[in-house]
């Protein structure tokens, strides 16, 4: 049951290129963000797309592989868990973001 735990898969399309972080000792860091729409029917009837953002980061061979393939607009799977940090900005005033640490990344297309 321990593999269950905090997991995450998404399928979406891309709303950006990669951002790409490089670290000392060569150790990169990707960020992406996805998006998935979920598509129904209002109490009109009328046909409704519901769109939600998520921050996705990868590190090592994974995120090279997002570096590589991966552009705006294409389909990928990911996996992975949730986090969510705070930090400080410019102005001191406290930040809060949730994040989705991908392990393993599947793309689709061409």
């Amino acid at each position: 049951m321990n593999a269950l735990k905090n997991k995450v898969q998404l399928i979406g399309n891309a709303g950006i290129d990669p951002e790409i972080k490089i670290f000392e000792g060569g150790k990169k860091l990707v960020r992406l963000i996805i998006a998935t729409n979920e598509t129904y029917y209002n109490d009109k009837g009328e046909k409704k797309t519901d769109t939600q953002w998520h921050t996705v980061t990868a590190w090592g061979k994974t995120a090279e592989i997002i570096e590589k393939y991966v552009k705006k607009g294409k389909e990928v799977a990911i996996e992975g868990k949730l986090t969510h940090r705070t930090y400080d900005d410019r102005n001191g005033d406290k930040r809060y973001i949730t994040e989705v640490i991908v392990s393993d990344v599947l793309l689709f297309g061409k």
